[in-house]
């Protein structure tokens, strides 16, 4: 067994990877107060909270998203939830945040969530290199069985990134969300670990 071992890392078969690392962006802890600042910042951006969430635009200060955070981090200890913040390699900017909502660990399943604060990353591939080091971390270290997701149908820049990662539409919730009149749906989609190993 010994020598399997020694043979696959010879090999670069075993932990030949970050964890954490893409080819464009890396994983960060969330600090409460540095992540309190980013959002109340991205929080001024409408289009981002429209795109991100489905509650009404709101400005929050930076304290009110401190509590939250902080908050929020004794959940995570509970062991449901993984959050991470998106940091580019070339400039170490953050921009971005992902993670693992009402994890299951009894069935191995998970809910991802995933916004680029920062618009100028938008659309040039940060988003993608994250899921995909989100999707390995869930499927190779978490050992999940299944992901899921939802996202508005409007936002088609993001359902072009998601089936690209492998995931597959399977239902909608139809004229679910309103936006200055209109009505549209949210559709939720999934991948199982069986899918993403094929890719």
């Amino acid at each position: 067994m010994e020598n399997d071992v020694g043979s696959d890392l010879k090999r670069g078969k075993l932990m030949s990877k970050n964890l954490f690392q893409g080819e464009l962006v890396r994983f960060v802890a969330a600090e409460p107060q540095m992540a309190a600042g980013l959002f109340a910042k991205w929080g001024r951006d409408s289009e981002f909270v429209r795109l991100f969430d489905s509650d009404p635009a709101r400005l929050l200060s930076v304290d009110k998203y401190k509590e939250w955070f902080e908050k929020d981090l004794v959940e995570q200890q509970k062991n449901d939830e993984l959050f991470f913040l998106i940091r580019t390699l070339e400039e170490d900017l953050t921009i971005g945040l992902i993670g693992l909502d009402g994890i299951q660990w009894v069935h191995g399943d998970a809910w991802v969530g995933i916004g680029l604060g920062e618009r100028e990353y938008w659309g040039k591939g940060y988003g993608s290199d994250a899921t995909r080091i989100l999707l390995r971390y869930a499927f190779e270290e978490l050992n999940l069985h299944r992901l899921s997701l939802s996202v508005f149908d409007y936002n088609s820049r993001a359902i072009r990134s998601y089936e690209k990662a492998g995931f597959v539409i399977e239902g909608r919730a139809r004229q679910f969300l309103s936006r200055d009149g209109r009505r549209y749906d949210m559709i939720f989609m999934g991948l199982l670990r069986d899918e993403w190993k094929e890719r």
